[in-house]
This record gives C-alpha cells, sequence and structure tokens, in this order.
C-alpha cells in the first residue's frame, strides 16, 4: 500500500508527491487525504494538494438568469451515470479554453473507468435530443465530490452539468464539490478559495466555514 506524505509537505505550487500508480485503492487513499493525480503525457505520476483549495459549497451556487431559463427548457436532458465512458472521453478530446492537449492520458481513463465500475466515480451528463452535448465527471467519497473534468458542446452545456451536480449534492446532503485550483470560471458560478486545512476538516467531518 502506498503511504502519501501528510498534504502539508506539498510545495508553494501543490506538489506533493511523485510516482505510485493509479489503482484504485491508491486512488481513494488520495482522495480520503485530499490528494489528486494530475499530470502530462511523458510525465510520471504527480500528486497534488494545493494550498489554498478551490470549492463550491452547493448553497453558494451562482445560477444565472440565462441559465436558469436554459435549465428549464424541454428540449434538454439531465442523466447520472448513463455515459460515464463517453463523458471522459469527451472531456480528453476537447481542450479547455486557452489550453492544447490533455492530462487525461489512456492510463487515467481506465483508472475512472475502474473506479466507476467500483461506484465511486461519477459522471452527469446534459442532453439535447440524443446528442451529448455536456458533462463533468469526479470522484465522490465520504459526501464530498471531487469534480476532474467537465466538457461543453453547446453554449452554457457545461455550466448546465454542474448545475445538475449541484442539485444532486443539496438533495443527498454532500458537503462540497472540490475544484481544485482557482479558475475565473469557477468563480464566476460561486466557488472560492478555502485554506487546504480547512479543506482536509471538511472531509474529516469538522464542521464549520
Amino acid at each position: 500500500m502506498i503511504i502519501f506524505p501528510h498534504p502539508s509537505q506539498a510545495n508553494e505550487e501543490g506538489l506533493l508527491a511523485i510516482g505510485g500508480n493509479l489503482q484504485p485503492q491508491t486512488l481513494l487513499a488520495a482522495y480520503a487525504r485530499g490528494i489528486f493525480p494530475w499530470y502530462a503525457e511523458g510525465q510520471p505520476i504527480l500528486w497534488w494538494s494545493p494550498d489554498p483549495r478551490m470549492v463550491l459549497f452547493p448553497d453558494e451556487f451562482h445560477c444565472s438568469r440565462r441559465l436558469s431559463r436554459r435549465l428549464k427548457q424541454v428540449r434538454y436532458r439531465f442523466s447520472r451515470n448513463e455515459a460515464f465512458a463517453d463523458v471522459i472521453n469527451l472531456c480528453a478530446n476537447i481542450p479547455r479554453k486557452g489550453e492544447q492537449g490533455t492530462w487525461i492520458l489512456p492510463e487515467m481513463k481506465e483508472a475512472y473507468l475502474r473506479l466507476h465500475e467500483l461506484g465511486f466515480a461519477h459522471s452527469v451528463e446534459v442532453w439535447e435530443g440524443e446528442s451529448l452535448i455536456g458533462g463533468v465527471y469526479g470522484v465522490l467519497t465520504e459526501r464530498v465530490f471531487f469534480a476532474e473534468s467537465m466538457f461543453s458542446l453547446k453554449t452554457d452545456a457545461s455550466k448546465m452539468a454542474l448545475a445538475h451536480l449541484v442539485a444532486l449534492a443539496k438533495a443527498e446532503n454532500w458537503k462540497v464539490i472540490d475544484s481544485q485550483f482557482h479558475t475565473d470560471h469557477l468563480a464566476s458560478l460561486g466557488a472560492r478559495e478555502i485554506p487546504r486545512q480547512r479543506f482536509l476538516d471538511l472531509i474529516n467531518g469538522v464542521r464549520g466555514d
């Protein structure tokens, strides 16, 4: 079994450890400690625990009037775990704005597909007719959802996926949705940075904002 260093030993960028494997027990042990893998092709597996941590508390999600109107349109349908493999493939194949390539390498896909089969990795899908136009996937454990990636093929599709994820979070009383690093896009939707120790307290069941 891999033993991770304490997250407080991460460097200023949040890098904590190098190497290891992507077996289910390793990934679950990492998430339980607020650690996640993120690396590029040609690199060893890199493990991260940034400080501060970008998170979205479900009650703080900002749903604009435009997004609210879209969510009510009957042409859209939302699902959970209906097309996990498709969601992760589309996240890998559609680069984020301003980026090239992907960090979702074949071995990462395989690892999260295994977690999905074991009931730990989940996806939310947005459909327009028979077409999958948006989605998000991540790992859910101890009522914390560790969002890994999302994609959008139509305007606001990824925002709609996040809105549906937030609805699930409220219905199932999740503590928080982890967004890892700060982005202006996530901040515009209500996500905010909190100290790493506060995030670890949330994982460990310590209450407070």
